[in-house]
Parts: C-alpha cells; sequence; structure tokens
C-alpha cells in the first residue's frame, strides 16, 4: 500500500541570517548590560558602605580634635596660671629684698611709722631719738646694695608726750 499525503506540507520558516545575528547580539547585550548593572550594583553597595564608614571615622576623629582642643585650652590655662606663679616669686623677691634691707639697717633708736612701695619708689616715715641715729640710718640705706637714690625729704624735731625726737620722712629706689 502506497500512502499518498495530499496535505500541504509545512514549509520551515526560515529565518534569515541578520535577525538571527541581530537576536544574538540583542541577547548578548541583554545580558552584558544585567551583567554591568549587577557589578554596578555592587560597586555602589561597596562605596554606600566605604562612606558609611568614612563617616563614622569622621565623627571620631571630630571627638578626637574636641578632645585635643580642649586639652590645648587647658594646657594654656595650665601654661598662663604658671605664668602667674613665676612672676609672683619673681615679684616676692623685692618685698623680701625690702622689707630684710629696711629693717636689718635700722639702728636702736629709730622706728618706723610706715613704709610704702609705688613701682618701685619707697617712702618711709619714723622717728629717731637723736639726730646722728637718723642720718647713720641714712647712711646704712645708702651703703645697701639692693637700694638707690637714697633721700632723706624731712627731718624736723617734734615732741612725742614730752620727749625731744626727730620725725622724717625718706625715699629710695629697690634696684631691680
Amino acid at each position: 500500500m502506497i500512502r499518498i499525503n495530499l496535505l500541504p506540507t509545512k514549509k520551515a520558516i526560515k529565518i534569515p541570517p541578520v535577525f538571527s545575528y541581530g537576536m544574538a547580539a540583542a541577547v548578548i547585550l541583554v545580558i552584558v548590560l544585567l551583567a554591568s548593572g549587577v557589578y554596578l550594583s555592587n560597586k555602589v553597595s561597596g562605596m554606600q558602605a566605604d562612606v558609611k564608614t568614612k563617616e563614622k571615622r569622621l565623627e571620631e576623629l571630630k571627638k578626637a580634635i574636641l578632645e585635643i582642643q580642649n586639652y590645648e585650652k587647658y594646657n594654656q590655662e595650665v601654661r598662663e596660671k604658671t605664668q602667674i606663679i613665676e612672676q609672683l616669686k619673681r615679684n616676692q623677691v623685692v618685698p623680701l629684698r625690702l622689707l630684710d634691707g629696711v629693717s636689718e639697717m635700722l639702728p636702736n633708736g629709730v622706728w618706723l611709722t610706715s613704709l610704702t612701695d609705688k613701682d618701685g619708689v619707697v617712702s618711709i616715715e619714723g622717728y629717731a631719738h637723736t639726730n646722728y641715729d637718723l642720718v647713720g640710718y641714712v647712711q646704712n640705706l645708702k651703703g645697701a646694695k639692693y637700694f638707690t637714690d637714697v633721700m632723706l625729704v624731712e627731718s624736723r624735731q617734734t615732741a612725742i608726750e614730752s620727749v625731744s625726737v626727730y620725725k622724717f620722712k625718706l625715699t629710695f629706689r629697690i634696684k631691680g
């Protein structure tokens, strides 16, 4: 038996090569774009994580800078206080020399009622039993190594409770 197929045969559709090449290129392009998108997405995520890490580091550094500024401020305050203390120590020597020198050279028969120091100029007021005691005191002050320009400003005889004494005023400078 012979069979005859009277049905029309299906023709295979032939796709032109340009179209198949175009489809292949489009598929490859989509794959490349998807891969690039994934790669760039990962890179962006990595950069965002890096930015967050660097922002945390920046905050830490800002805190460190603040601590350093506070330390520098504290250190400056300490330096200023130290300078003040050193200045006080240097200035402490002058009153010490003044009081020591004035009292050390004070002879018997002379007593002081006031002593003022204004900008290195010292004024002394007091009494002496005799003019000789007063002159001796002035000469002692002139011979002192820490005093200069010793000058007797005033000396006059007066009476205290019917005792004759010499009231005096003198000035001198303290050597630096």
